[in-house]
């Protein structure tokens, strides 16, 4: 793939859906989606694949079952592999991986470990700071009490509290394949801890285990 993964063109795609959010437009311009849009997410897909795992990019409809928000497709494009997650939009890039929106199983193990592992949670701790001090932002908010079953004044509770073990870093749309694969590699010790200590290769995980799915307006929200 090219050395840039994403051209200019596709924020401009992403800038006229958003003005024009419904089939007509999409349809009129689906040659520009198909160019700028689903190509190169497809050659970065095989990319994220090749070096993490099995992926897939996401569907441009948004699922409208569930919401008043009857937009018919995402406003920003993405792909998930071997826990990595990127989007790709109007305002750039958002890159890195992790667990998001555990299973009621994947989070029963990650807290019994920050619980009864000092050493495991000392290690996501360190991860989480470094990550932080990085330049990510963590997927949240936590709970604003403690969990069911622990108590308040617990030792390590604001990691008890986490509900997502998630991070993202903004990159420019512009960025490289090198900078885009650095900061996945960068949030890899997150991704290694969840799949040990949060059972994060359970097939009960979501279809979606990274941050926020495409349409969402921050890393809290969801399409």
């Amino acid at each position: 793939m090219t050395e840039t993964p994403f051209s200019p063109a596709l924020a401009t795609f992403f800038r006229g859906l958003a003005a024009h959010n419904e089939k007509s437009w999409f349809e009129d311009h689906r040659d520009d989606w198909e160019r700028h849009v689903r190509d190169p997410m497809d050659a970065l897909l095989h990319e994220a694949e090749r070096r993490y795992g099995p992926g897939r990019v996401l569907r441009q409809h948004r699922d409208l079952r569930f919401t008043p928000d009857k937009r018919p497709y995402r406003e920003d494009t993405g792909l998930t592999a071997g826990g990595m997650y990127l989007s790709a939009g109007a305002d750039g890039l958002q890159v890195g991986g992790g667990l998001y929106e555990p299973s009621r199983a994947q989070l029963h193990a990650a807290r019994t470990t920050i619980d009864e592992h000092p050493q495991a949670a000392a290690a996501l701790q360190r991860e989480l700071d470094d990550l932080t001090d990085a330049g990510y932002e963590l997927a949240g908010p936590p709970l604003k009490t403690a969990p069911r079953g622990f108590d308040a004044d617990h030792p390590r509770i604001d990691l008890l509290r986490m509900q997502h073990y998630a991070a993202l870093v903004h990159l420019p749309l512009d960025s490289s394949l090198d900078a885009i694969v650095a900061a996945w590699d960068r949030v890899q010790p997150l991704v290694r801890w969840t799949v040990k200590w949060a059972r994060a290769d359970d097939p009960e995980a979501a279809d979606d285990p990274a941050p926020p799915v495409p349409g969402a307006r921050s890393i809290h929200e969801r399409a």
